[in-house]
Order: structure tokens, then C-alpha cells, then sequence
């Protein structure tokens, strides 16, 4: 009969110890939670966007504005961007840049946009001149090629398809990387979304890091060459 009680003791005590360590062990997990997905405030986005160097293309005159923007865009969206100067499609941070992709892949359109990019070489104090745009097309396919620094680059080269605006966009940005590259660049241009409303952003890998970390994994922010292309199917 002792052995019974005794029996009966040890398993009720090694019962309430579970539950305990359960208990223990759910706290834990809870808080561990928190602290991964701690939300951080709009303005924690851009005082360690600041400390990333992420606004140090931004004209002083129009730096406060631009913080405001990074600022209120997460705090109400939890979206990545600032703001646009007046009017225009131009983002003041000197980073973004807006694109349609439509236009790039049509003549003429790949000058534009390489006018649009040369700024923000420039205040990189990089070089980015182009010249000799060639272009050879017919019924079915087209070749558009184009020399950025002196070296002849390929904007599209195929058949026409459902994916030419898409193909258009990764050369472009490709070409674009490759010059940062050669010239001891830490910052690339990353992928954002093709369309009419395509976007692409200049970035170091801590400042991309830092955005995948605490913005939205989608396709409404910037992502890898790799991974934009398998998203696409290109």
C-alpha cells in the first residue's frame, strides 16, 4: 500500500513539474517572439537608416523632408520610400528611382533612364556616359545594344515575348551594377517591381539587410537579382 501512495506522489509531483517547465517554456518562447518581431517606430526606421549612410545622397536643403517622408511612409504603411520632388517622378533621397518598363524596352527610352541614373553617379563620384546606342530589328526579333563608359552593353537581344519589359529591366539594372562594380562601388542598384510604376533602389548590403528585415518581404520592396528573376519567371 505504501508503494502505491508512494507511486502516486511521484507522478502527480512529475506531472506539476511539467506543466511548470511548459509554462516556463511558453514564457520563454512568447518573449523570445516579441524580441524577433519587435516593431521598431518610424522614427527608430530612419534614425538607423541615417546611421546605414542611407540618406547620404540627399541634398541638405531637402534632408528633413526626406527623413519626414522614410518617417510617416513606415509608420502609416510600413512601406519603403520617401518623398518625390514637386511635381515630378524624381525621389529626393537620390537613391530611388521610378521606372516604366515600357518605356525603357521602346527606343529611346534607354537613354532617358540612363539620364535619370547619372545623377546619382555623380554624387557617388562614379562615371556614367553613354553613347552609341545601336539598334537592329525585325518582324520577330530585336538587338539593342548600348556603350556605358566606353563598353558596349546589351539592353535586349531575343525575340519578341510576354517577358521583354521584365528582360529590358534586369539588363538595364545589370549593366548599371556592373559599372558600380568596376568602379569599387559598395552599392548596387536592387530590383524593386517592373510595370508601368517599376521602381529600383541604390543600396549597400547592410542598408538592404536592414529593409528586409523590418519592411515587408513583397514585391512592392527591393529583393535580390536572383530572387526577382525566379519571381518573374525570367
Amino acid at each position: 500500500m505504501k508503494h502505491i501512495f508512494f507511486i502516486l506522489f511521484l507522478f502527480m509531483f512529475l506531472a506539476c513539474n511539467s506543466k511548470k517547465e511548459d509554462a516556463s517554456s511558453k514564457i520563454r518562447n512568447e518573449n523570445l517572439n516579441k524580441d524577433i518581431h519587435k516593431k521598431l517606430s518610424g522614427k527608430d526606421i530612419v534614425v538607423a537608416l541615417e546611421k546605414l549612410g542611407y540618406f547620404n545622397l540627399t541634398d541638405q536643403s531637402e534632408l528633413d523632408t526626406v527623413k519626414a517622408g522614410f518617417e510617416k511612409a513606415y509608420t502609416n504603411l510600413t512601406f519603403f520610400q520617401g518623398p518625390v520632388r514637386g511635381e515630378t517622378l524624381n525621389f529626393m533621397d537620390s537613391r530611388y528611382h521610378w521606372i516604366d518598363c515600357e518605356e525603357l524596352f521602346e527606343t529611346g527610352g534607354l537613354t532617358e533612364y540612363l539620364a535619370q541614373v547619372k545623377p546619382t553617379f555623380e554624387k557617388l563620384g562614379l562615371k556614367l556616359e553613354f553613347a552609341n546606342e545601336q539598334s537592329e530589328q525585325d518582324q520577330n526579333t530585336w538587338k539593342h545594344t548600348i556603350e556605358l563608359n566606353g563598353i558596349e552593353y546589351t539592353a535586349f537581344d531575343g525575340r519578341f515575348s510576354d517577358l521583354d519589359w521584365g528582360i529590358a529591366y534586369v539588363n538595364f539594372i545589370e549593366m548599371l551594377n556592373t559599372e558600380l562594380r568596376k568602379q569599387n562601388s559598395n552599392e548596387l542598384f536592387y530590383p524593386i517591381n517592373c510595370g508601368n510604376d517599376g521602381m529600383f533602389v541604390l543600396l549597400t548590403p547592410k542598408q538592404l539587410d536592414f529593409v528586409n528585415r523590418n519592411y515587408p518581404i513583397d514585391n512592392e520592396h527591393p529583393t535580390t537579382m536572383h530572387t526577382w528573376k525566379n519571381r518573374n519567371g525570367i
